[in-house]
């Protein structure tokens, strides 16, 4: 049987497994060989935050990104794989503009490789670190103190000799206690007689002895009342101290509770709505979007975005809204009606979505859309895409 013409809208769409539906052990295979990817990943990371322009660096996160965005959705890792796609166009961009460092590129695979390592559910790895290595000192335990052989004892130290106070040129004059009796010293012994004579010699005078040291005057002791910190024995017991009085309670302060923010201060200044369903894309586009210090508010369901952008107070404004095609609830292509319809001409919409033949990009133009963006999205394209219509 044969068929003319083509079919244009005929696709094939895989079948992803679920993890029940793989092969025993097939799951846990790809997350080890995931580990060591991580730490590549991570050296990635540090070696573009050293030096955002590295060839070789770039490329090798090209690589990567690429082998997990085939790989983890065959895993069961969808959002995993997708989050990879959008590196992947994003490290090709890197790698055509070397020198256009738009935004951190370390800080970027640095958030992706932790990202990627939550949605696998394995432990962040840590990039090797360029700081010297510190000095640890490590005590012996006590089995290694019993199996260390007995130190050599050791010889006495030699007695420290205190230097002589250097000698003054008067000594000082220290009375002697009371205590202490004083020597006299004793006279010289006379020399023996002369022979008798008819007229005897006058006896020598003795030698002048030294006058007595005057005895120190005792030091009046002070009297109890010249010394107010001195008491009696009968004084020496303590006063009783009164009671004191029970600290009062601290008063129960309720916890402030902010008011709930109105529509007119958070969208004060409001640049950019996104309305995307896909995790991996919206954190993707988030993280670009606070690294350049937009002001945004982020949807997932299409219904609930209309409901509360036909609500928004947005001003004299008009907020770009990134809007998936592809929604939960209700579609792009309904939500763009109902704000053409409700409040024409607030909102800028920007399409986004998988479908990039140029049927589906003309319908989207058709319906009012002020771009189309295809997935998945360099996180380079398009936040230069933002900064031509948002006007900065």
């Amino acid at each position: 049987m044969a068929f003319s013409g083509g079919l244009p809208n005929l696709g094939v769409v895989a079948q992803v497994p679920g993890p029940d539906e793989l092969p025993p052990g097939l799951r846990e295979e790809y997350l080890a060989g995931m580990r060591p990817t991580l730490g590549v990943l991570a050296a990635i990371a540090k070696r573009l935050t050293a030096a955002g322009n590295d060839a070789e660096a770039l490329e090798g996160l090209r690589r990567e990104t690429h082998k997990i965005h085939g790989s983890a959705g065959s895993f069961g890792f969808m959002e995993a794989s997708r989050l990879a796609a959008g590196m992947e166009v994003t490290a090709k961009d890197w790698i055509a503009r070397p020198s256009d460092t738009d935004m951190d590129r370390g800080g970027l695979t640095g958030w992706f490789v932790t990202r990627l390592a939550e949605m696998l559910k394995l432990p962040v790895p840590e990039s090797p670190s360029a700081a010297p290595p510190r000095l640890v000192i490590r005590r012996p335990s006590a089995a290694q103190k019993a199996a260390a052989p007995p130190a050599p004892a050791s010889k006495p130290l030699a007695p420290a000799v205190r230097p002589e106070p250097p000698k003054a040129s008067v000594a000082p004059v220290i009375p002697r206690r009371p205590s202490q009796p004083q020597r006299v010293p004793r006279p010289a012994p006379s020399p023996p007689p002369p022979p008798l004579s008819p007229k005897p010699a006058p006896p020598a005078p003795a030698p002048p002895q030294p006058a007595p040291k005057p005895r120190p005057k005792a030091e009046p002791k002070p009297s109890p009342e010249s010394m107010p910190w001195l008491v009696s024995p009968e004084e020496s017991t303590p006063a009783k101290r009164p009671p004191e009085a029970a600290p009062p309670a601290p008063a129960v302060v309720p916890p402030k509770v902010a008011p709930p923010p109105t529509s007119a201060t958070d969208s004060a200044g409001l640049e950019l709505i996104l309305v995307e369903d896909d995790p991996a894309l919206a954190e993707l586009l988030e993280y670009g979007l606070r690294a350049r210090g937009y002001r945004f508010v982020s949807y997932r369901n299409g219904r609930d975005a209309l409901r509360e952008l036909l609500a928004l107070d947005v001003g004299a404004t008009h907020p770009v809204v990134l809007l998936d095609v592809d929604l939960p609830g209700l579609d792009g292509y309904s939500v763009l009606d109902g704000l053409q319809r409700d409040r024409p001409g607030v909102f800028r919409v920007v399409f986004t979505t998988v479908h990039g033949g140029e049927a589906e990009q003309l319908r989207g133009l058709e319906a009012g859309a002020l771009d189309y963006l295809v997935k998945p999205i360099s996180l380079r394209v398009a936040l230069e895409k933002i900064r031509r219509w948002v006007g900065r």
